[in-house]
């Protein structure tokens, strides 16, 4: 869980803004989205394995 405490003469904004930060690089949005719909562990380890080849596929065309 993400925490912000309050600085002296911070503005209101300025707290949103580094919660929001917090939230992001805790992963939580993500994770929430991932488990939105119910993935089976063989659907699971296909798209895995198809980013996988997407990822080794742009690699070779940016370094040629």
């Amino acid at each position: 869980m993400a925490f912000v405490t309050l600085r002296p003469n911070e503005s209101q904004d300025s707290i949103l803004k580094r919660f929001r930060k917090k939230v992001v690089k805790s992963g939580v949005l993500s994770t929430i989205r991932r488990k939105r719909w119910f993935v089976s562990k063989s659907e699971l380890r296909r798209v895995e394995k198809k980013k996988a080849a997407r990822r080794v596929k742009r690699r070779q065309v940016t370094h040629e």
